[in-house]
């Protein structure tokens, strides 16, 4: 009798006639397609998503700008009239700029009593500081009130990114109506360069801030200092990057191939015909 070496074959087929469906190998058969189904849309909507990467480094990311940064201040002093208003800027490289006008605008409040500062202007890469103060009226009052709300402030390009959640507005809405009128109000910000990177490849520079701040009354030899709202900043040498980026097609597959094939491995239909016999 010549040797059959399919006697090694361990899993062997088993005709047809002696297999049986039954309804519950059919509800467990379609459930497992189901749930492979779902598991294959999970990996799909993975793979489309753009998934944002962020990184830190320690570098000035935009070179191009001369050395400025965008400012955007929205404010609102309810109990100051328009025409005692205004900005004033401060720097280490000797910039002293007070009663800056440019792209500002002033929106009278309360049918005159308040005024609402709007303004867009640079400030220098260096540590220094910008007010909002009665300091370039032609006449001082006498006890101007700097209650206030800040509806905004940020620096560098807007980003409306729904992944990022950063501190790009992070005195947005705050509410100084029931501080001392009489008080000065010390904003101390820590600005840091920020980077978002599209798929393409375009480039965006903004920047987050954190803030600490103060209220005082202050006084010297001379009697009581004429209170300003200062916002004192300083920039951190660390930048950071968010990159957008797809997964590889590589990586969809390999995934959805592994998910697919352990699947397969306990499901009815994917087992051995042998095994469905034993049972």
């Amino acid at each position: 009798m010549p040797f059959d070496f399919r006697r090694f074959d361990i899993y062997r087929k088993v005709p047809k006639d002696l297999t049986q469906p039954t309804y519950t190998g059919a509800i467990i058969s379609v459930c497992c397609c189901l749930f492979i189904l779902f598991l294959f849309l999970s990996e799909l909507t993975g793979f489309i998503t753009t998934e944002i990467v962020n990184e830190l480094y320690v570098d000035d990311p935009d070179k191009d700008s001369g050395g400025k940064i965008d400012v955007s201040l929205n404010i609102s002093l309810p109990n100051l009239h328009c025409e005692l208003v205004g900005l004033d800027i401060q720097d280490e490289m000797g910039r002293h700029e007070v009663g800056h006008i440019d792209n500002s605008m002033k929106i009278p409040l309360n049918n005159g009593v308040g005024c609402r500062f709007e303004g867009q202007f640079s400030i220098n890469k260096v540590p220094g500081n910008f007010h909002v103060s009665t300091h370039s009226a032609t006449a001082q009052p006498q006890n101007p009130d700097m209650t206030h709300v800040i509806h905004k402030l940020s620096f560098g390009d807007t980003l409306q990114v729904h992944n990022v959640h950063g501190a790009f507005n992070a005195l947005g809405g705050a509410d100084r109506l029931t501080s001392n009128p009489l008080a000065s109000h010390d904003y101390i910000l820590k600005i840091v360069p920020t980077v978002y990177e599209d798929k393409s490849g375009k480039q965006r520079y903004s920047y987050q801030y954190t803030v600490a701040n103060k209220e005082y009354v202050a006084y010297s030899h001379t009697g009581r200092i004429i209170p300003a709202i200062w916002f004192r900043y300083d920039l951190s040498p660390i930048t950071v990057k968010y990159t957008e980026r797809r997964q590889p097609l590589y990586r969809f597959i390999t995934t959805g191939s592994r998910g697919q094939r352990s699947l397969a491995d306990y499901s009815p239909w994917g087992r051995k015909e042998s095994d469905r016999t034993e049972q």
